[in-house]
């Protein structure tokens, strides 16, 4: 095996895009996380478990973006997802604490989004 890597180029996340994600481990992670009342781990074990979620919140967040941006301009589901979407940045960029409440946020951002993805990929609602 080689010690070499390669670098790959994609701005508009063309790869990720057709990679699906890894739902159901990371819902239950969430469901686990949510229900936690008096969770005692290390600042560290805290820290890895945000990182997770932030990771697949990022990829989340990519499916969300790149699926509103398909949408017409008119159909008011593209512009709460990127009502949905600001709040996620802002959200994503907050600094890692290595604790209980941070996690859980996390979490909660993770469900916020998979809603949001899911109402972007049902059938747009008939007006009358």
């Amino acid at each position: 095996m080689s010690d070499t890597h390669v670098v790959l180029h994609d701005p508009r996340g063309l790869i990720e895009a057709k990679l699906p994600l890894d739902r159901a481990p990371h819902e239950a992670l969430v469901t686990a996380v949510l229900e936690w009342k008096d969770a005692n781990l290390a600042p560290r074990d805290y820290e890895q478990i945000a990182l997770q979620l932030t990771g697949h919140a990022r990829a989340v967040a990519a499916d969300v973006r790149r699926l509103a941006a398909a949408l017409p301009k008119n159909d008011g589901r593209g512009a709460f997802a990127e009502v949905v979407l600001r709040e996620a940045d802002g959200r994503l960029s907050a600094p890692l604490e290595g604790t209980a409440r941070c996690v859980q946020n996390r979490a909660r951002l993770v469900r916020a989004l998979y809603t949001r993805l899911d109402r972007l990929t049902e059938p747009a609602p008939t007006t009358m």
